[in-house]
């Protein structure tokens, strides 16, 4: 799978040619850095001081770095795919190189910190539901409607979470209707294309 760099990208990242390969290394470095803990604009400003060029260009590239190395860190990019990616960007050799290198001893890394950042959703743990029907009653007139509960546990980092629902059987049926028609829908062709393409 390759990575499709926007015009945007590439043009923060045509910087890198223009600055020596320690100084591509050290803007990887930052770049890894600053998915930990965040930017901070006094080093933009440090390194534009001694590259002589503006702050702006340097977080512009060290940003494109960034985007760079997660972006082939998420989707787990091999070598050769990376090597196909930069080799868009019209890069010398010696650079392709020191980037697929940076790629190859950060990419654990970057995938760690991305799973750190992704939110912790709660998933299913458990289902325990409940049909109650009122048999016989002088003081209702009308047709009794019987009730369904449902209490659905969940599980939120290490927490666990009880939700309790109340619903009729005929809007319980409609949304039993509703998910299978959604899990076809999942199964078509079209579907199916758009998940590969999204992987």
């Amino acid at each position: 799978m390759l990575l499709v760099l926007s015009d945007e990208h590439k043009e923060h990242l045509a910087f890198l040619p223009e600055v020596d390969s320690a100084v591509v290394g050290e803007f990887g470095r930052i770049a890894v850095e600053f998915l930990r803990k965040g930017s901070t604009p006094k080093i933009y400003e440090g390194a534009a001081r001694k590259l002589n060029v503006s702050a702006d260009t340097v977080q512009h590239g060290v940003e494109g770095l960034m985007y760079l190395l997660s972006e082939s860190s998420k989707l787990m990019i091999s070598e050769v795919d990376f090597q196909d990616s930069v080799l868009v960007l019209g890069f010398p050799e010696d650079l392709n190189r020191l980037l697929l290198q940076l790629y190859l001893d950060h990419r654990k890394e970057i995938r760690q910190i991305l799973s750190e950042l992704a939110p912790s959703l709660p998933h299913y743990h458990n289902l325990e539901w409940r049909l109650d029907v009122m048999l016989a009653s002088r003081a209702l007139r009308h047709q009794v409607k019987p009730t369904v509960s449902l209490k659905l546990h969940l599980e939120s980092g290490g927490d666990h979470i009880a939700r309790v629902l109340q619903t009729d059987p005929a809007t319980l049926l409609h949304l039993i209707q509703e998910l299978e028609r959604a899990l076809a829908e999942a199964k078509t062709n079209h579907c199916r294309r758009i998940l590969r393409n999204i992987k």
